[in-house]
Protein backbone atom coordinates (compact mmCIF):
# COMPACT_ATOMS: atom_id res chain seq x y z
CA UNK A 1 0.00 0.00 0.00
CA UNK A 2 1.20 3.45 -1.10
CA UNK A 3 2.01 6.14 1.52
CA UNK A 4 1.04 9.75 0.69
CA UNK A 5 3.14 12.14 1.66
CA UNK A 6 0.43 14.60 2.38
CA UNK A 7 -2.78 13.13 4.00
CA UNK A 8 -6.40 14.28 4.25
CA UNK A 9 -7.82 15.69 6.88
CA UNK A 10 -10.05 13.87 8.94
CA UNK A 11 -13.04 16.08 8.91
CA UNK A 12 -14.20 18.75 6.66
CA UNK A 13 -15.49 20.58 9.99
CA UNK A 14 -14.02 22.71 12.74
CA UNK A 15 -15.25 22.11 15.88
CA UNK A 16 -15.62 24.83 18.82
CA UNK A 17 -18.02 23.23 21.55
CA UNK A 18 -21.38 22.49 19.63
CA UNK A 19 -20.47 24.73 17.01
CA UNK A 20 -19.50 23.13 13.99
CA UNK A 21 -17.90 25.06 11.36
CA UNK A 22 -17.12 24.22 7.81
CA UNK A 23 -13.15 24.38 7.43
CA UNK A 24 -13.85 25.83 3.31
CA UNK A 25 -16.04 28.47 4.64
CA UNK A 26 -13.32 29.52 7.07
CA UNK A 27 -10.43 29.16 4.75
CA UNK A 28 -12.28 31.74 2.12
CA UNK A 29 -13.11 34.38 5.09
CA UNK A 30 -9.29 34.22 6.18
CA UNK A 31 -8.67 34.69 2.54
CA UNK A 32 -10.95 37.72 2.12
CA UNK A 33 -9.54 39.17 5.51
CA UNK A 34 -5.53 39.03 4.46
CA UNK A 35 -6.54 40.34 1.28
CA UNK A 36 -8.44 43.10 2.60
CA UNK A 37 -5.61 43.86 5.28
CA UNK A 38 -3.05 43.93 2.26
CA UNK A 39 -4.87 46.00 0.12
CA UNK A 40 -5.48 48.67 2.89
CA UNK A 41 -1.65 48.95 3.24
CA UNK A 42 -0.93 49.13 -0.53
CA UNK A 43 -3.80 51.45 -0.65
CA UNK A 44 -2.65 53.94 1.97
CA UNK A 45 0.82 53.88 0.28
CA UNK A 46 -0.55 55.27 -2.69
CA UNK A 47 -2.33 58.09 -0.54
CA UNK A 48 -5.72 56.47 -0.47
CA UNK A 49 -8.28 56.68 2.43
CA UNK A 50 -7.21 52.81 4.40
CA UNK A 51 -10.94 53.03 5.45
CA UNK A 52 -12.34 52.94 1.83
CA UNK A 53 -10.69 49.56 1.23
CA UNK A 54 -13.20 47.41 3.95
CA UNK A 55 -15.93 49.90 2.55
CA UNK A 56 -15.55 49.02 -1.07
CA UNK A 57 -14.75 45.41 0.36
CA UNK A 58 -18.40 44.89 2.48
CA UNK A 59 -20.20 45.17 -1.36
CA UNK A 60 -17.16 43.96 -3.52
CA UNK A 61 -17.09 40.34 -1.17
CA UNK A 62 -21.01 39.52 -1.46
CA UNK A 63 -20.75 40.28 -5.32
CA UNK A 64 -18.09 37.78 -5.60
CA UNK A 65 -19.17 35.16 -3.60
CA UNK A 66 -22.51 35.32 -5.79
CA UNK A 67 -20.65 35.66 -8.74
CA UNK A 68 -18.60 32.84 -8.04
CA UNK A 69 -21.26 30.86 -7.00
CA UNK A 70 -23.31 31.54 -10.12
CA UNK A 71 -20.09 30.33 -12.16
CA UNK A 72 -19.96 27.21 -10.47
CA UNK A 73 -23.75 25.70 -11.34
CA UNK A 74 -23.95 27.08 -14.04
CA UNK A 75 -20.66 25.75 -15.67
CA UNK A 76 -21.36 22.63 -13.05
CA UNK A 77 -25.24 22.29 -13.72
CA UNK A 78 -25.35 18.50 -13.74
CA UNK A 79 -24.22 18.62 -10.23
CA UNK A 80 -27.72 19.97 -8.65
CA UNK A 81 -29.99 19.78 -11.64
CA UNK A 82 -31.38 16.47 -13.24
CA UNK A 83 -32.73 12.85 -12.01
CA UNK A 84 -31.65 12.63 -8.75
CA UNK A 85 -29.71 16.06 -8.41
CA UNK A 86 -31.26 18.34 -5.56
CA UNK A 87 -31.25 21.90 -6.79
CA UNK A 88 -31.41 23.50 -3.42
CA UNK A 89 -27.75 22.22 -2.89
CA UNK A 90 -26.67 25.05 -5.47
CA UNK A 91 -27.12 27.20 -2.65
CA UNK A 92 -25.10 25.40 0.11
CA UNK A 93 -21.97 27.74 -0.95
CA UNK A 94 -19.96 26.39 2.66
CA UNK A 95 -20.05 22.92 1.16
CA UNK A 96 -17.54 24.42 -2.19
CA UNK A 97 -17.88 25.25 -5.38
CA UNK A 98 -16.71 28.87 -6.09
CA UNK A 99 -15.95 29.69 -9.52
CA UNK A 100 -13.01 31.61 -9.46
CA UNK A 101 -14.09 33.48 -12.57
CA UNK A 102 -17.33 34.31 -11.59
CA UNK A 103 -15.58 35.87 -8.12
CA UNK A 104 -13.91 38.16 -9.83
CA UNK A 105 -16.42 39.44 -12.26
CA UNK A 106 -18.67 39.84 -9.27
CA UNK A 107 -16.21 41.19 -7.04
CA UNK A 108 -14.90 43.94 -9.78
CA UNK A 109 -18.09 44.50 -10.23
CA UNK A 110 -19.11 45.39 -6.81
CA UNK A 111 -15.81 47.12 -6.09
CA UNK A 112 -16.66 49.47 -9.18
CA UNK A 113 -20.25 50.71 -7.99
CA UNK A 114 -18.58 51.04 -4.77
CA UNK A 115 -15.72 53.04 -6.09
CA UNK A 116 -17.50 54.87 -8.16
CA UNK A 117 -20.00 55.98 -5.23
CA UNK A 118 -16.73 57.44 -3.34
CA UNK A 119 -15.09 59.35 -6.29
CA UNK A 120 -12.20 56.44 -6.11
CA UNK A 121 -10.52 55.75 -9.82
CA UNK A 122 -11.34 52.22 -10.20
CA UNK A 123 -8.32 51.35 -12.02
CA UNK A 124 -5.96 52.43 -9.65
CA UNK A 125 -7.73 50.72 -6.91
CA UNK A 126 -7.70 47.04 -8.88
CA UNK A 127 -3.79 47.51 -8.85
CA UNK A 128 -3.61 48.19 -5.57
CA UNK A 129 -5.64 44.99 -4.80
CA UNK A 130 -4.12 42.73 -7.57
CA UNK A 131 -1.39 40.77 -5.40
CA UNK A 132 -3.61 41.12 -1.98
CA UNK A 133 -6.55 39.15 -4.31
CA UNK A 134 -3.75 36.68 -5.41
CA UNK A 135 -2.78 35.88 -1.62
CA UNK A 136 -6.66 36.11 -0.33
CA UNK A 137 -7.16 33.00 -3.24
CA UNK A 138 -4.04 31.14 -1.91
CA UNK A 139 -5.36 30.89 1.60
CA UNK A 140 -9.09 30.07 0.16
CA UNK A 141 -8.18 27.21 -2.39
CA UNK A 142 -6.45 25.29 1.16
CA UNK A 143 -10.08 24.89 1.59
CA UNK A 144 -10.94 22.11 -1.01
CA UNK A 145 -7.88 20.06 1.27
CA UNK A 146 -10.32 20.08 3.51
CA UNK A 147 -12.69 18.97 1.41
CA UNK A 148 -10.76 16.89 -0.50
CA UNK A 149 -11.97 17.98 -3.92
CA UNK A 150 -10.29 19.29 -6.95
CA UNK A 151 -7.25 16.99 -6.97
CA UNK A 152 -5.51 15.70 -9.60
CA UNK A 153 -4.80 12.53 -11.56
CA UNK A 154 -3.75 9.80 -9.70
CA UNK A 155 0.17 9.71 -9.07
CA UNK A 156 3.11 8.15 -7.13
CA UNK A 157 4.96 11.54 -6.30
CA UNK A 158 6.22 11.94 -2.74
CA UNK A 159 3.81 15.19 -2.21
CA UNK A 160 0.74 13.06 -3.54
CA UNK A 161 -2.18 13.52 -1.50
CA UNK A 162 -4.50 10.55 0.25
CA UNK A 163 -7.99 10.63 -0.94
CA UNK A 164 -9.99 8.54 1.26
CA UNK A 165 -11.88 5.81 -0.49
CA UNK A 166 -15.35 7.55 -0.86
CA UNK A 167 -13.98 10.55 -2.29
CA UNK A 168 -12.05 8.76 -4.90
CA UNK A 169 -12.68 9.12 -8.80
CA UNK A 170 -15.03 5.86 -9.90
CA UNK A 171 -12.45 5.35 -12.37
CA UNK A 172 -9.49 4.79 -10.43
CA UNK A 173 -11.30 3.51 -6.45
CA UNK A 174 -7.66 1.71 -6.11
CA UNK A 175 -5.77 4.72 -6.71
CA UNK A 176 -4.86 5.82 -3.29
CA UNK A 177 -2.35 9.51 -4.03
CA UNK A 178 -3.64 12.20 -6.30
CA UNK A 179 -1.94 15.18 -7.49
CA UNK A 180 -2.87 17.73 -4.90
CA UNK A 181 -3.92 20.56 -7.43
CA UNK A 182 -5.03 22.57 -4.92
CA UNK A 183 -1.50 23.03 -3.28
CA UNK A 184 -0.21 23.52 -6.86
CA UNK A 185 -2.65 26.74 -7.29
CA UNK A 186 -2.26 28.08 -3.62
CA UNK A 187 1.56 28.22 -4.44
CA UNK A 188 1.19 29.52 -7.99
CA UNK A 189 -0.98 32.56 -6.39
CA UNK A 190 1.63 33.75 -4.19
CA UNK A 191 4.49 33.21 -6.83
CA UNK A 192 2.04 35.14 -9.16
CA UNK A 193 1.55 38.16 -6.54
CA UNK A 194 5.59 38.08 -5.60
CA UNK A 195 5.72 38.72 -9.66
CA UNK A 196 3.01 41.53 -9.87
CA UNK A 197 4.43 43.49 -6.83
CA UNK A 198 8.16 43.25 -8.48
CA UNK A 199 6.92 43.97 -12.39
CA UNK A 200 4.87 47.03 -11.22
CA UNK A 201 8.37 48.30 -9.48
CA UNK A 202 10.54 47.50 -12.54
CA UNK A 203 8.01 49.02 -15.00
CA UNK A 204 5.77 51.50 -12.88
CA UNK A 205 2.94 49.73 -14.06
CA UNK A 206 -0.62 51.51 -13.60
CA UNK A 207 -3.50 52.39 -15.13
CA UNK A 208 -5.10 48.86 -14.73
CA UNK A 209 -1.96 47.09 -16.12
CA UNK A 210 -1.01 46.00 -12.62
CA UNK A 211 -4.48 44.14 -12.29
CA UNK A 212 -4.32 43.19 -15.79
CA UNK A 213 -0.31 41.37 -15.42
CA UNK A 214 -2.37 39.71 -12.34
CA UNK A 215 -5.40 38.00 -15.10
CA UNK A 216 -2.73 37.28 -17.06
CA UNK A 217 -0.18 35.46 -14.41
CA UNK A 218 -2.98 33.44 -12.95
CA UNK A 219 -4.55 32.07 -15.92
CA UNK A 220 -1.12 31.26 -17.42
CA UNK A 221 -0.71 28.74 -14.12
CA UNK A 222 -4.81 27.80 -13.77
CA UNK A 223 -4.95 26.94 -17.52
CA UNK A 224 -1.95 24.03 -16.86
CA UNK A 225 -3.65 23.09 -13.28
CA UNK A 226 -6.97 22.63 -15.00
CA UNK A 227 -5.40 20.05 -17.08
CA UNK A 228 -4.34 17.60 -13.91
CA UNK A 229 -7.74 17.80 -12.59
CA UNK A 230 -10.33 14.72 -12.63
CA UNK A 231 -13.07 16.32 -11.32
CA UNK A 232 -16.28 16.33 -13.61
CA UNK A 233 -16.36 19.36 -15.74
CA UNK A 234 -18.11 20.27 -18.95
CA UNK A 235 -16.14 20.14 -22.20
CA UNK A 236 -15.67 22.26 -25.03
CA UNK A 237 -13.02 20.83 -28.30
CA UNK A 238 -11.81 18.71 -26.22
CA UNK A 239 -10.91 21.04 -23.15
CA UNK A 240 -12.19 21.80 -20.08
CA UNK A 241 -14.27 24.88 -20.10
CA UNK A 242 -12.52 26.39 -17.29
CA UNK A 243 -9.27 26.03 -19.22
CA UNK A 244 -10.97 28.11 -22.54
CA UNK A 245 -12.07 30.38 -20.14
CA UNK A 246 -7.90 30.57 -18.87
CA UNK A 247 -6.83 30.68 -22.43
CA UNK A 248 -9.26 33.69 -23.57
CA UNK A 249 -8.81 35.71 -20.07
CA UNK A 250 -4.57 35.20 -20.58
CA UNK A 251 -5.15 36.68 -24.47
CA UNK A 252 -7.20 39.38 -23.03
CA UNK A 253 -4.72 39.98 -20.43
CA UNK A 254 -2.17 40.20 -22.41
CA UNK A 255 -3.61 42.30 -25.24
CA UNK A 256 -4.83 44.64 -22.23
CA UNK A 257 -0.77 45.02 -21.42
CA UNK A 258 0.45 45.62 -24.71
CA UNK A 259 -2.09 48.88 -26.19
CA UNK A 260 -2.56 50.42 -22.75
CA UNK A 261 -0.08 53.44 -22.44
CA UNK A 262 1.87 54.29 -19.13
CA UNK A 263 0.05 57.38 -17.17
CA UNK A 264 1.26 60.75 -18.17
CA UNK A 265 2.90 61.08 -14.66
CA UNK A 266 4.05 57.39 -14.37
CA UNK A 267 6.00 58.29 -17.71
CA UNK A 268 7.12 61.49 -17.43
CA UNK A 269 8.01 60.96 -13.78
CA UNK A 270 12.12 61.22 -14.39
CA UNK A 271 11.54 63.96 -16.74
CA UNK A 272 9.79 66.01 -14.46
CA UNK A 273 11.50 65.21 -11.26
CA UNK A 274 14.51 66.60 -13.73
CA UNK A 275 13.08 69.69 -14.40
CA UNK A 276 12.08 70.40 -11.14
CA UNK A 277 15.80 70.08 -10.10
CA UNK A 278 17.02 72.14 -12.57
CA UNK A 279 14.62 74.73 -11.60
CA UNK A 280 15.60 74.48 -7.76
CA UNK A 281 18.95 75.27 -9.25
CA UNK A 282 18.38 78.61 -11.28
CA UNK A 283 16.60 79.93 -8.20
CA UNK A 284 18.87 79.39 -6.08
CA UNK A 285 21.34 81.35 -8.32
CA UNK A 286 19.15 84.23 -8.95
CA UNK A 287 19.12 84.52 -5.19
CA UNK A 288 22.40 84.50 -4.37
CA UNK A 289 23.15 86.91 -6.91
CA UNK A 290 20.23 89.08 -5.27
CA UNK A 291 22.39 88.77 -2.54
CA UNK A 292 24.94 92.47 -1.91
CA UNK A 293 27.97 91.23 -2.65
CA UNK A 294 30.80 93.16 -0.13
CA UNK A 295 32.29 94.60 -2.57
CA UNK A 296 29.25 96.45 -4.13
CA UNK A 297 28.16 97.89 -0.50
CA UNK A 298 29.17 101.62 -0.58
CA UNK A 299 31.18 102.84 1.79
CA UNK A 300 30.25 105.28 4.49
CA UNK A 301 31.17 108.55 3.54
CA UNK A 302 32.96 109.59 7.29
CA UNK A 303 33.25 113.21 7.72
CA UNK A 304 30.19 114.40 5.15
CA UNK A 305 27.21 116.12 6.41
CA UNK A 306 24.01 115.48 4.66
Amino acid sequence: MELAFLPSPPSPYLALGPLMLHWYAVMVILGVVAAIAIGKRRWSARGGAAGAVLDIAMVAVPFGILGGRLYHVITSWQLYFGPGRHPAEALYVWQGGLGVWGAIAGGALGAWLAARRRGIDFAAFADALAPAVLVGQAIGRIGCWFNQELYGRPTTLPWGLEIDPANRPAATPNAVTYHPTFAYEAVWDLSAAALVVWAERRFRLDRGRVFALYVAAYTAGRGWIETLRVDPANHVLGLRLNVWTSLLLFAAAVIFLILRRPGRRSALSELAAGQAASQAVLLVRDDAEDVPQPQDVPAPAFGRRP
